[in-house]
């Protein structure tokens, strides 16, 4: 009777550690994948900065990827002006990509606004709605931007708070510095989710 229970016994801690062990090695494999999936196909960067309020805050956690990526208007993208001098534009830097190669950007400036209208490489106007910008005052002078094959022209949704593609210290980005698109906001937990 307590070989019976030995055995009994026996079997059930095998079957326990025949348990534990494929839990471990599927928290191995899943471990594995995401430090593959952030090592190739995307990484995470952090938002410096209040040039993109309302839609990204300073400090929020963001999930970016460059897989097969080309830029597109309306994307919000992190890149890096690495080599200047002001250390914060060594740091990753978040827009969102208003020009791709062949348009032509025209921004205007008003008292109580702004409008941006695209010009597509065939002809084509748009002015974009943006109701996504925070504005408050005009902070640049009105302007006409041709975008150069290989570049994007990027601006902060903070308007009147945003050092982008109408600066002269950032400029039209090259796409060989994007780092990526913004696809999650990861953290704070409680805003976490896509990113427009």
């Amino acid at each position: 009777m307590s070989e019976i229970n030995n055995d009994k016994m026996a079997s059930k801690q095998n079957n326990f550690i025949k348990a534990l062990i494929e839990q471990v090695e599927l928290v191995v494999i899943v471990f594995a994948i995401i430090v593959l999936v952030f090592s190739f196909a995307a990484r995470i960067c952090q938002v410096s900065g209040d040039s993109m309020k309302d839609t990204l805050y300073n400090g929020e956690n963001v999930i970016v990827s460059d897989t097969l990526y080309t830029p597109e208007r309306g994307d919000i993208i992190v890149f890096h002006q690495t080599g200047e001098e002001i250390n914060d534009y060594n740091e990753p830097i978040v827009k969102r990509v208003i020009g791709v190669a062949g348009d032509t950007v025209k921004v205007e400036h008003f008292k109580d606004g702004m409008r941006v209208t695209v010009t597509d490489s065939e002809g084509n106007s748009t002015v974009l709605e943006e109701d996504y910008i925070r504005y408050e005052r005009p902070t640049y002078s009105d302007s006409i931007t041709y975008v150069e094959e290989g570049t994007v022209f990027v601006m902060g949704d903070n308007r009147s708070d945003s050092s982008d593609s109408r600066s002269m210290r950032i400029g039209l980005v090259d796409t060989r510095r994007i780092l990526g698109r913004v696809i999650v906001r990861l953290t704070p937990f409680s805003r976490f989710g896509t990113v427009d």
